[in-house]
């Protein structure tokens, strides 16, 4: 199994786990993990990447004038 399908399976679970939780099948701790897994499958996502970059270029612009 490479990289990209592993994180496919986690990111199943992970809303597998946020269904679960929100019809409080799952305790609490595993709503936390879910949240903060895909915080973090949202934060590496290209969209946001081109955001960030977007605005780390138009800083490094603004002080180079």
């Amino acid at each position: 199994m490479n990289d990209h399908n592993a994180k496919d399976v986690v990111d199943g679970f992970a809303i597998f786990t946020t269904l679960g939780t929100m019809m409080e099948f799952l305790p609490a701790i595993a709503s936390l993990f879910t949240i903060i897994w895909l915080g973090i499958r949202i934060y590496e996502s290209d969209t946001v990447q081109a955001m960030f970059n977007r605005k780390a270029k138009g800083k490094d612009n603004a002080l180079d004038e």
